[in-house]
């Protein structure tokens, strides 16, 4: 595909003279598929690393490994963004600013302040929006992706409740920093020998003292490289199998690795190590019947939709199970009637949560506006939570499901990555 250059003529704005000459203000750096990744993309992209590097006291590798990494990140997300034209997913104005309250809220801030605090960073407020709309589509791509994905069985859920039980009160969590040097997609014997050879050398450059962020910058294929390889604070039940068998009875600062997978050679250094004592909380069970706005269906009418389920489960005109099977949206818990079990109810979103608290039991909500859509909320019951079976068997459930699904999502990347055209426009 013979490269596409844009242009926008400053000229003609500035003036009505023939003779003016065109300035480029902007062109495009690469095709990907149906779409483009322009220049000021990656220039802008490159500032916000640049500038969260020095609020972050982070060293930065060359400005040319620094470009290649915001780049191929840049293709990715437009991989990832034209899947989600086709797939129809939007994110409306409100459920964009319901999801900025929120982030204002975990921050103990008003929408004002938050307004405030982005400024001064040298990005305008309407920019900041587009960028948390664009995270927001990107997650729900890679959900209805992924989710699919994931299997896993009664024996795998079983296992992990007696290696918690086994860890006893105490369950470690560690701070990773990650760097993986990958293959391509069908590796051969020259490939992974060449991949080898350079990790050996990214290991040297560890132990010979340099620092891990700035070479998880320049070097590393895995999705955290921006962010120095920065992968945070995973427990250990939760963490890819391969990095927890590596990672036990390790301390902290320790360099392991490399580790081969099917992505390449992976290098882990536990930044951080602690304990976590289990507590006693308040746990919460609830239903909830999600109608998620769309081109087709309003936010009012699904604010209307779930009124009028209201009214009939009040008078027992229909049943809510029946109901949240044919038209929730949420498909961890539709099939279910709704039912999303005992949980500490801190781990739902605040308006969530919020209305839960003020619910008692077996009293329905009123339809309640979320990041995720509507919903419409029915209190079960409260207790006090213990070490339950069925408590650990929720908790290991959620922590492999979030064992596979980081595993399956950077599969699933690298798959998308592969198969996308890609081509470096000419200068």
């Amino acid at each position: 595909m013979k490269a596409i250059a844009i242009s926008l003529l400053a000229g003609a704005l500035l003036s009505t003279s023939a003779n003016a000459v065109p300035q480029l203000l902007d062109k495009v750096a690469v095709i990907v598929d149906q779409g483009v990744v322009l220049e000021s993309q990656i220039e802008d992209l490159l500032t916000t690393v640049k500038r969260n590097a020095k609020t972050n006291n982070q060293t930065l590798p060359s400005e040319r490994a620094l470009r290649t990494q915001s780049t191929e990140k840049l293709i990715l997300d437009s991989v990832q963004m034209q899947l989600a034209t086709r797939m129809g997913i939007q994110v409306s104005d409100p459920q964009l600013d319901q999801t900025i309250a929120s982030i204002a809220a975990e921050q103990k801030m008003t929408l004002g302040q938050l307004r405030a605090e982005v400024l001064p960073s040298g990005t305008d407020y309407n920019t900041y929006r587009e960028e948390i709309r664009r995270e927001l589509i990107l997650g729900e791509v890679r959900r209805a992706n992924v989710r699919n994905r994931i299997y896993i069985t009664e024996q795998e859920v079983n296992n992990l409740v007696k290696l918690i039980d086994e860890q006893g009160n105490e369950q470690a969590e560690y701070r990773l920093g990650h760097i993986l040097i990958e293959f391509p997609n069908e590796p051969t014997d020259q490939d992974i020998e060449q991949a080898k050879s350079r990790a050996s050398k990214v290991l040297e450059l560890l132990n010979s003292g340099s620092e891990f962020a700035k070479i998880a910058t320049a070097s590393s294929g895995g999705p955290k490289a921006l962010e120095g390889g920065d992968l945070g604070w995973m427990n250990i039940n939760s963490m890819p199998t391969l990095f927890a068998e590596a990672v036990q009875g390790k301390e902290k600062d320790n360099i392991i690795g490399p580790i081969r997978s099917g992505a390449g050679f992976h290098i882990l250094k536990i930044a951080d190590l602690r304990g976590i004592e289990k507590v006693e909380v308040s746990e919460v069970n609830a239903r909830h019947i999600l109608i998620k706005p769309s081109i087709i269906l309003s936010d009012e009418k699904a604010k209307k939709m779930l009124s009028e389920f209201r009214e009939q489960l009040i008078k027992g005109e229909v049943d809510f199970a029946e109901l949240a099977k044919e038209h929730s949206a949420d498909p961890g818990s539709a099939l279910k009637g709704g039912e999303l079990g005992w949980a500490d109810p801190t781990n739902y979103v605040p308006e969530f949560r919020d209305t839960l608290a003020s619910l008692t039991v077996d009293e329905y909500s009123q339809p309640v506006r979320s990041e995720h859509g509507w919903h419409l909320m029915q209190l079960l019951g409260q207790r006090m939570g213990d070490a339950t079976e069925q408590r650990k068997q929720d908790k290991a459930y959620q922590l492999l499901y979030q064992r596979k699904f980081a595993e399956e999502t950077d599969a699933w990347l690298r798959e998308i990555r592969a198969r996308a055209y890609v081509e470096l426009a000419s200068n």
